[in-house]
């Protein structure tokens, strides 16, 4: 199959023109992928009915965010970690973050807007233009990123100049027309298979590159955000970026072949719902860790008295959404002086709920452990190896 073809330019170079999308005839689907893509939905099914009976879900949204902003970034090159981006509401005022952890944050900022706009504006040209603003309106870029405008040059990937770049996308009149193309395919009543038709969006996205910079993160807010709009999660719990970290020279090589002229779509599409089927996997488990916590630890604090238990009850709750914290947070949530919030963290240590985050004194930090190493398997391992030691 060939999704569009190199014509020399003017100038020299030769840019990758896409042929009209969806082809003439369509994408041929075969039985291998109708039958990977039964076992994705089936999955992505089954996500979707256990985040529905998710108690204070709304809690638990923001951890799935921060994680896939972490990863997306990753992947651009950004060095922070999940922790970073996690303790970075704690730590310092937002313009005094590391620029690698302002990047988290402004992908975090992004999605949540999208999140929410999606809900009134669907999926158009103007949604990707919003999204890409919120992603890189002051953010760090390595050239101009015009953020929420479409791009009005040429620009290219790898190389330090079009006569040595991997590849080169579309001509400005090229991508414009690819976009319109992309938009309309979003919305057409057809017959692909909805994951198919998420893989072959974000494929062909990034294909046409419309931004200078900020295309990757921008097109993978797009996978989840197209799983939204056909409905397949009610809760957007479920993003493909730390797959995509993980198998990263597997992800570039994938999306290479797919717009190469003689395109090997199947193989990304193999790959793209192999991810689905990870990440749907470990979502699912990851939810029912959650819940079993949860009971567990609301259990716990249902024998303090009934004042103590209310508030450590709305405390948890906060710490779902942010299980990195210092004193200010406490105080901020329980509206308790000082000393007060500190008897608090004393409580809620004594019953191993939090714990000390490092061995600072000044400005010290406190880990909601159990729950944090649900998302991050790197402090698992480190958590597991320190009781391991201690118990020397």
């Amino acid at each position: 199959m060939q999704i569009g073809k190199y014509i020399k330019q003017k100038e020299g170079h030769r840019a990758f023109i896409p042929n009209p999308f969806p082809p003439e005839g369509g994408f041929a689907i075969s039985p291998k992928l109708y039958k990977r893509h039964e076992d994705a939905i089936r999955l992505v099914g089954k996500l979707d009915g256990i985040t529905r009976l998710l108690p204070d879900k709304n809690f638990f949204l923001l951890m799935f965010i921060k994680k896939d902003a972490t990863y997306s970034s990753q992947i651009e090159g950004t060095q922070a970690t999940f922790q970073d981006a996690v303790a970075a509401p704690v730590t310092e005022g937002r313009l005094r973050l590391r620029p690698d952890v302002d990047d988290i944050t402004h992908y975090i900022d992004a999605v949540n807007y999208a999140i929410e706009r999606v809900e009134k504006l669907p999926i158009s040209l103007r949604l990707v233009r919003e999204i890409h603003a919120r992603l890189m309106d002051g953010a760090r870029s390595t050239q101009h990123p015009y953020p929420g405008e479409f791009r009005k040059s040429q620009n290219w990937i790898g190389g330090r100049t079009l006569a040595d770049a991997t590849f080169i996308p579309p001509t400005v009149t090229e991508m414009n027309s690819s976009l319109s193309d992309l938009e309309k395919f979003i919305h057409a009543d057809d017959d692909y298979p909805s994951l198919i038709k998420a893989g072959l969006l974000h494929a062909q996205f990034e294909t046409i590159h419309p931004f200078t910079d900020g295309n990757g993160r921008t097109g993978r807010m797009l996978i989840t955000l197209f799983m939204l709009h056909a409905r397949l999660l009610d809760l957007p719990v479920l993003y493909l970026s730390s797959y995509f970290k993980k198998y990263q020279k597997v992800y570039y090589q994938r999306l290479n072949e797919y717009h190469d002229e003689d395109a090997r779509v199947d193989e990304w599409l193999e790959f793209f719902l192999d991810g689905i089927i990870e990440i749907a996997t470990s979502s699912i488990d990851t939810c029912t860790k959650i819940t079993d916590l949860r009971d567990r630890d609301f259990a716990k604090a249902q024998k303090f008295g009934a004042k103590s238990a209310s508030v450590t009850v709305d405390i948890m709750r906060n710490l779902f959404s942010q299980p990195i914290v210092g004193i200010a947070e406490i105080m901020d949530w329980t509206k308790y002086s000082k000393q007060g919030a500190y008897n608090v963290i004393e409580r809620l240590i004594k019953t191993n709920i939090l714990e000390p985050l490092g061995t600072t004194d000044y400005g010290q930090k406190y880990v909601y452990a159990d729950y944090y190493e649900i998302f991050d398997e790197a402090y698992k391992l480190v958590r597991a190896k320190k009781k391991l030691n201690d118990n020397k």
